[in-house]
């Protein structure tokens, strides 16, 4: 009986120590999804040829961007877009262009390293 308690017991445990584990991998937290409708934006960040790659892709660009560099661009704050992470519904559209947001695109749409 006691080793059946003990199985019991450690089967409990990994498998809690697994939920976690996989819920992290699945969710991307404090990440927002970030629209460029307009890659003019990003002109100072940019140089000519990735701002040429990027006006060949298809319009919006969207790219995963921490919740503080969204908020930033899109002309919110970071509470709204963190209450809207809550529903599953945190979505901006740029209106302006920063650096860490040109660095994320190079990364996301363009694929190059620094």
């Amino acid at each position: 009986m006691r080793k059946f308690m003990i199985a019991a017991a450690l089967a409990v445990t990994s498998t809690a120590a697994v939920v976690p584990a996989a819920a992290q991998i699945s969710v991307a937290p404090g990440l927002v999804t970030v629209n460029v409708q307009d890659v003019s934006a990003l002109n100072n960040f940019l140089n000519d040829t990735q701002i040429a790659a990027l006006n060949n892709l298809n319009v919006p660009v969207t790219v995963q961007a921490p919740i503080s560099v969204a908020a930033n661009v899109c002309g919110t704050t970071v509470a709204l877009l963190s209450a809207a992470r809550k529903t599953g519904d945190a979505v901006c559209t740029a209106t302006s262009g920063s650096r860490a947001l040109a660095s994320i695109v190079n990364r996301q749409m363009l694929r190059q390293k620094k």
